[in-house]
């Protein structure tokens, strides 16, 4: 009985072995074909095909892209491009009680580890779209009740990890278990005690403001070339000037990042010139206006950062300097755009030099990524962030409204007059309807902020029998004669005050935009016309 059993005994063993071996190959295999045959989006790709796919739609060397909202490349990038040494404060650490226990507040010391507990956890209460990064020692404030304390922050909604300052003046008290209470808090920079001390540079001008030091976490200055050695080893792409001057401000990044793109993909250091000329349609004027400073509107810091540059005066004063010797600087001259950055790749010059002398629209930069150069050529959107100085009034006017706002982009303007293209942009935008659609939408009495190229300041007062309205010219201190950005530009310049111009009010607009907790849109929310005109949806 034992012997006729045991053979079947072991078939039935091998017959499991083999089948769990097979299931366990055939598991390999799919996970090995799943593995090499898979590829992940990537969100650095994907955020530069989107802009491209904006700004590539156009036709005829002609951007008419909408210059009411500009993204750059903070607003795109789904995660921060680089890590920082600074841990996000989350959670307070526990509380601590004061050595000497007391309801009376004149026993309150701003120092104690307990009051610091205290506004952490009650900023984390408060302040839900805020990353805390790290505080300072609270200081006494105006009363024997109040402490200010100093700390840095990111918003969640940033992408970027750009970091930024806040000063507050919170009340506090000791409470039946000894514990310490905040019972009140300031508003935005209120906390004065706690503010960094900024030293003041001596003005010789009478009746002018002094303009403070620089902000400490802004650096921006001009890179040197450096020694003759150093040039010579060094290897540049240099474009000329050419017709993408004074043209609008999305036609300049777009050729700008081609130029920096091609750059990367020579693997050389770009050579780009910091004077801007902005397009009429932002200025005051109407008139194209020279001289503006690329640092005005896009962080030039993070741009050292990301992209090998130099900047085009610094570049030609030693250039001029080598070419009087005797030993040359090899170089090579490029007179057409047609010529691609693929036959340059094994060029060994130290300078290739793009000449954009052909007529409109021949001697655009961006004709140089066009066609097969495309598929080489990308554009480093992620390179382009919006100046920090720019991104400090954002931070103030959002921190104004407590982060707790609701916001609407309101495009008028030409649009709102081209009737044959938007038939019914300017009656869905009249104050009747904007008062009807955003109750739908934003609850009562809510901060809300309106982003718009409506140049009427009153064109929005019935809106503010329903919510707490805002708009940008609400916060013209933020950019007047006594403002840091004011001091900090005017260095920029020379001396020379700078104009809190369109463009600018544009990028704040926009990133004010973006922090909202509710964002209303013209072109999908308000009114049923294409952004782009008629039949473009």
């Amino acid at each position: 009985m034992s012997s006729a059993t045991e053979p079947i005994g072991q078939n039935l063993i091998k017959l499991i072995s083999n089948v769990c071996f097979s299931v366990f190959v055939f598991a390999v295999l799919i996970f090995t074909v799943v593995a090499i045959t898979y590829q992940p989006p990537d969100p650095w790709l994907e955020s530069s095909k989107a802009l491209t796919r904006v700004f590539s739609s156009v036709q005829n060397a002609t951007f008419q892209t909408d210059d009411s909202l500009l993204k750059t490349g903070e607003d795109l990038i789904p995660s921060p491009p680089f890590s920082i040494s600074i841990s996000p404060v989350q959670s307070p650490p526990p509380s601590i009680q004061p050595h000497i226990c007391s309801p009376s507040p004149s026993f309150l010391n701003c120092s104690d580890p307990a009051v610091l507990a205290a506004i952490q956890a009650f900023n984390l209460r408060i302040f839900k779209s805020i990353v805390f990064l790290d505080y300072q020692t609270p200081v006494p404030g105006s009363s024997a009740d109040e402490c200010d304390v100093a700390w840095r922050f990111r918003n969640r909604k940033e992408k970027s990890w750009r970091r930024y300052r806040d000063f507050r003046r919170f009340k506090l008290t000791v409470g039946d278990n000894c514990g310490i209470e905040v019972t009140g808090a300031g508003k935005w920079h209120s906390g004065t005690n706690a503010r960094r001390q900024q030293r003041l540079k001596p003005d010789p001008g009478s009746g002018r403001v002094p303009a403070r030091i620089r902000d400490e976490d802004i650096n921006d200055t001009i890179p040197t070339v450096g020694s003759e050695a150093e040039f010579r080893k060094g290897r540049y792409l240099y474009y000329s000037r050419g017709g993408d001057y004074c043209k609008g401000m999305n036609h300049f990044l777009w050729s700008f990042l081609c130029g920096l793109g091609e750059a990367t993909y020579l693997n050389r250091t770009f050579v780009m010139d910091l004077s801007i000329c902005l397009s009429g349609s932002y200025t005051s004027t109407g008139k194209d206006e020279e001289g503006k400073d690329f640092r005005f509107y896009f962080d030039f810091e993070h741009l050292k950062e990301v992209a090998s540059v130099v900047e085009e005066g610094e570049f030609l004063r030693d250039w001029r300097k080598l070419r009087k010797k005797k030993n040359r600087i090899p170089l090579r001259k490029v007179p057409s755009y047609k010529i691609t950055p693929m036959q340059l790749q094994k060029d060994k010059s130290t300078i290739i030099w793009r000449q954009f002398d052909a007529p409109e629209p021949e001697n655009y930069w961006y004709r140089v990524c066009e066609g097969q150069a495309a598929k080489y050529v990308q554009r480093p959107w992620h390179a382009l962030w919006k100046s920090k100085r720019l991104m400090n009034v954002v931070s103030e006017i959002s921190g104004r409204m407590d982060w707790d706002f609701d916001a609407v982009h309101v495009v008028r303007g030409e649009k709102a007059q081209n009737k044959e293209m938007w038939p019914n942009l300017d009656r869905d935008t009249s104050p009747d309807a904007l008062v009807v659609k955003l109750k739908q939408m934003i609850q009562p009495w809510r901060n809300l902020y309106v982003a718009t190229n409506e140049l009427f300041y009153n064109y929005f007062d019935k809106l503010r029998s329903q919510f707490k309205v805002h708009l940008l010219v609400d916060y013209k201190e933020l950019w007047g004669n006594t403002s840091e950005w004011y001091n900090e530009t005017m260095s920029l310049n020379e001396g020379r005050p700078v104009e809190f111009d369109g463009y600018m009010r544009v990028e704040v607009d926009t990133e004010v935009l973006y922090r909202a907790k509710t964002r209303v849109e013209t072109f999908n929310n308000l009114t049923m016309d294409c952004k782009d005109g008629i039949n473009t949806c």
